[in-house]
């Protein structure tokens, strides 16, 4: 790392913990719903390949529509990474025998796929992550499976065959308990978190909701989602266009963001379940292919558009890669093995945002306001009786302002920003001015005026005081080179 990357670093780190002492501390939450996570959605073949022993020839990271390698022991090893992004679950795709590294021709429901890793591995993937408090997700394709499936000799099983792929006869009722019970016992064998049903086009939603049922008595705490449009009774509502309304508002600036507001006012108002929030997923095109259409710069794009996914209402469900804005239509190019050698800069941003939304109930769920949304600029408010939080998206081709009047927030209040720690005051005309530069995001917290900040202030002497031993440093072993030099000549 340059040392004028590194001091940027230690600058934005340093800044960052002094804004959260500002954040009330906010203790362990009992009640946690889904609305309170975000999901990280990967496939555990295209992640990491921790351990070379469980490749074999089906293995070749050259070739796009083969296995690469990644595997259980990967997703323990990069822990650390994911975890410092902040996703509080973990969707890691099917894990079941496979005769594809996405999990799309399953052939069993009681074997793990060998390329992935052992029974054991699996569980200590659940244990290690659950010891982080992050969740860990796992596809169930309840149809759609190989032709070698083990159930395929079953009599009545198979209703037809299309794409390569047969489909289960859902309205038998000896598929329906197969099915239940093998989602159950795949649950209770491996203590899985939650559960996204795959491949239930046009699937009884009375069926599938015995299926919900079944799970949550055998794990009540755990969470059951899908990932395609269905009456059933899951805890976060998927619909086909959100990816395309996200994706539409966000691949260019001066974009209509009204749309946004199509699957949310159900939620914020409390009549239904949040729905999930994407800007595309492990079965389209990339996000990025969108933008460079649009002849924009991935990583802002991607920056603006993960933000808003984030911080607007829902269930955010962010694809592995976005981060380092990851390209390639639907399928193998899009399922690049992941680059851990990319600049980490989003990364690093999504962490910080994290740390802010994972600290704050209010910011995830608290009462939900717009105080701006025309054409890419985005103003809202996170409201509760503890708490105050106004974010600002400008995904904007022009510096924007907004002069939001004292009554909205209180008198005697200032607004800090989490990012660039700015301190934004009421001026003579009661209004409380707020300034953003075009393509930015920042968050604010809502406080009792304090006067000096402090906190700033000793952040902004710490970084002088390491910038200044640093350079101390450098300068203390260029002297001891030269006169090495010196001796030697």
């Amino acid at each position: 790392m340059g040392f004028k990357k590194w001091i940027g670093a230690v600058t934005a780190g340093v800044l960052l913990s002094t804004t959260l002492m500002l954040t009330p501390t906010v203790q362990a939450e009992e009640n946690r719903t889904i609305a309170d996570e975000s999901i990280y959605d990967l496939l555990v073949d295209r992640f990491f390949n921790g351990i070379g022993t469980n490749d074999d020839e089906l293995v070749n990271a050259k070739d796009p529509a083969m296995f690469a390698g990644g595997d259980f022991n990967g997703l323990i090893k990069k822990l650390d990474y994911i975890s410092g992004m902040g996703f509080t679950t973990i969707s890691i795709g099917s894990v079941f025998a496979t005769e594809k590294y996405d999990g799309s021709m399953v052939t069993s429901y009681s074997t793990i796929d060998k390329h992935f890793g052992t029974e054991d591995e699996l569980k200590d993937v659940v244990k290690k992550y659950n010891d982080r408090d992050m969740k860990i997700m796992v596809d169930f394709p309840i149809s759609n499976v190989s032709p070698n499936h083990e159930w395929a000799s079953q009599p009545n099983f198979v209703a037809s065959t299309n794409n390569g792929q047969i489909q289960w006869d859902l309205a038998n009722a000896e598929v329906q308990k197969a099915l239940i019970d093998a989602a159950v016992q795949f649950v209770n064998t491996y203590n899985i978190n939650g559960i996204r049903l795959t491949n239930i086009e046009n699937t009884d939603a009375s069926f599938l909701n015995s299926l919900i049922d079944q799970l949550k008595e055998a794990k009540p705490e755990m969470y059951v989602i899908s990932n395609a449009e269905s009456d059933a009774r899951f805890d976060a509502k998927f619909y086909a266009d959100t990816e395309q309304l996200y994706r539409g508002a966000f691949k260019n600036v001066d974009l209509n963001t009204t749309v946004l507001n199509t699957h949310m006012e159900e939620f914020i108002t409390g009549r239904d379940v949040p729905a999930q929030v994407m800007i595309d997923n492990v079965w389209t095109d990339r996000f990025t292919l969108d933008v460079t259409k649009e002849k924009m710069y991935p990583p802002t794009r991607n920056k603006i558009a993960v933000s808003s996914a984030l911080l607007l209402p829902g269930v955010p469900v962010v694809q592995y890669g976005t981060e380092i804005a990851m390209n390639g239509t639907a399928g193998k190019e899009a399922h690049q093995y992941y680059n851990f050698k990319t600049d980490s800069e989003l990364v690093d941003y999504i962490g910080q945002l994290q740390t802010l939304r994972n600290s704050s109930e209010t910011l995830r769920n608290g009462e939900f306001k717009w105080l701006m949304n025309e054409d890419g600029y985005m103003v809202f408010e996170r409201k509760s009786d503890t708490e105050t939080w106004v974010v600002v998206i400008n995904n904007t081709s022009k510096t924007k302002r907004i002069h939001i009047p004292m009554e909205e927030l209180g008198e005697g209040k200032e607004i800090r920003g989490m990012f660039d720690s700015e301190i934004i005051r009421a001026n003579k005309d009661d209004n409380y001015t707020i300034i953003l530069d075009r393509e930015m995001v920042e968050v604010y917290q809502v406080i009792e005026a304090r006067g000096i900040n402090t906190s700033y202030i000793v952040a902004l002497s710490l970084v002088v005081v390491i910038y200044t031993i640093f350079m101390v440093v450098i300068i203390k072993r260029g002297r001891k080179r030269r006169a090495e030099q010196a001796q030697a000549n």
